[in-house]
C-alpha cells in the first residue's frame, strides 16, 4: 500500500499450489471479500509482485507450467489495465513513480519468478544449496536489461527494489538470491554502476521480518534489504538462524513494514509494527 511519502507492506496473503487458474481465481476472489483488504484497497494503492504460491507452485520457477495463465490472473487481482503492456510481456516486473513537491519515490517491482532456474536441494538436509557460481539466474536477462536501464536513468531521490525473496541473507537454506551468489553480486555492482539515488531493497517470503545490510564497495551509503513478511501469518516457532548482515533482532509474530521517506534530509526510517502499529523494531539511514 503506497502514498507519497509512507509504504506499507506485508507478504503471504494468497496461498496456492495449482495449475488450475480455475482455483487460482476463487482464491483471489476470496482475498477481495476479505473486509478488512477490502478497507484497505478503498483508502490506498496497492501494487505488489508475486511470490511462489501466488505464482502458483512451492518455490517455483521458470520450469512452472502454466506460468503465462498465472500471469494473467494475478495482474487481473491487481487491477491492471487489460491494455497495459504488462499482460503482453514476459513476467510481471513493472515500475512505479511517485512524485511529491518534495522530491520523487521509484518503486522497482521485479518477478523473482518467472525467469529463475531451479534450485538445488540437498537430499539429507532437504535445504537448498547455492548453485555454481555463474550458473542460473534468479530475473532472467531481459529482466536484467530492464533493471539496469531502470536505475541508470532514474532521477528520483529514492529507488525502492521490490523482491519477493530475500537479497542479502544467504545462510538459512530456504529461498533467497543468495543460491545464485553471481546475480547478487550483480545487483551490487549495478547499485554502483548506476549511480542511482537512495537505493534500498524491501522483500518478503519468510515468515519473519528482518533488517539486512551490507556496504557495497562503490556505493557511499550501505545497502539495506529490509525483509517484511507475517502480515497474517507468521513463524511463531522461530528459535533463531544465522545472517551474517542481521541488524537489530528479528520479529517472528505477526507484523507488518513502514517506510518514512524524508526529502529534506535524504534519510530513512525503516519501521516494522505489530498490533495496533506498536513499533517492534527500526532502522534509519542517511541517503
Amino acid at each position: 500500500a503506497v502514498n507519497p511519502d509512507v509504504w506499507v507492506w506485508g507478504g503471504d496473503i494468497i496461498y496456492a499450489d495449482t495449475e488450475d487458474m480455475q482455483v487460482l481465481r476463487k482464491i483471489y476472489a476470496a482475498q477481495n471479500e476479505v473486509e478488512g483488504y477490502k478497507a484497505l484497497k478503498s483508502k490506498v494503492n496497492i501494487i505488489g509482485s508475486w511470490d511462489d504460491h501466488d505464482y502458483g507452485v512451492n518455490d517455483g520457477g521458470v520450469e512452472f507450467a502454466a506460468k503465462k495463465e498465472s500471469q494473467q490472473e494475478f495482474l487481473n487481482f491487481m487491477g491492471v489495465p487489460q491494455e497495459s503492456p504488462r499482460r503482453s510481456q514476459e513476467g510481471i516486473y513493472t515500475v512505479h513513480d511517485y512524485e511529491v513537491q518534495q522530491g520523487k519515490i521509484k518503486v522497482i517491482v521485479l518477478d523473482t519468478r518467472y525467469f529463475r532456474t531451479a534450485i538445488i536441494e540437498d537430499a539429507k538436509t532437504r535445504r537448498n544449496i547455492p548453485n555454481a557460481y555463474g550458473e542460473g539466474t534468479v530475473l532472467g536477462e531481459t529482466q536484467w536489461q530492464w533493471l539496469e536501464e531502470t536505475l541508470t536513468n532514474s532521477d528520483a531521490d529514492f529507488n525502492v527494489i521490490v523482491s519477493s525473496i530475500q537479497l542479502l541473507s544467504n545462510e538459512h537454506g530456504f529461498e533467497t538470491w543468495g543460491n545464485f551468489p553471481h546475480e547478487v553480486d550483480r545487483l551490487k555492482k549495478m547499485v554502483g554502476t548506476s549511480k542511482a539515488n537512495g537505493v534500498m531493497v524491501l522483500s518478503g517470503d519468510r515468515h519473519i521480518s528482518e533488517f539486512s545490510k551490507v556496504q557495497v564497495e562503490t556505493v557511499k551509503y550501505p545497502l539495506i534489504d529490509f525483509t517484511s513478511s507475517g502480515l497474517t501469518h507468521a513463524y511463531t516457532k522461530y528459535s533463531g538462524e544465522v545472517n551474517p548482515f542481521r541488524v537489530g533482532n528479528v520479529v517472528f509474530t505477526e507484523s507488518f513494514g513502514v517506510v518514512h521517506f524524508n526529502f529534506e534530509n535524504k534519510s530513512v526510517t525503516f519501521e516494522m509494527r505489530g498490533n495496533d502499529g506498536v513499533i517492534l523494531e527500526a532502522l534509519q539511514q542517511q541517503y
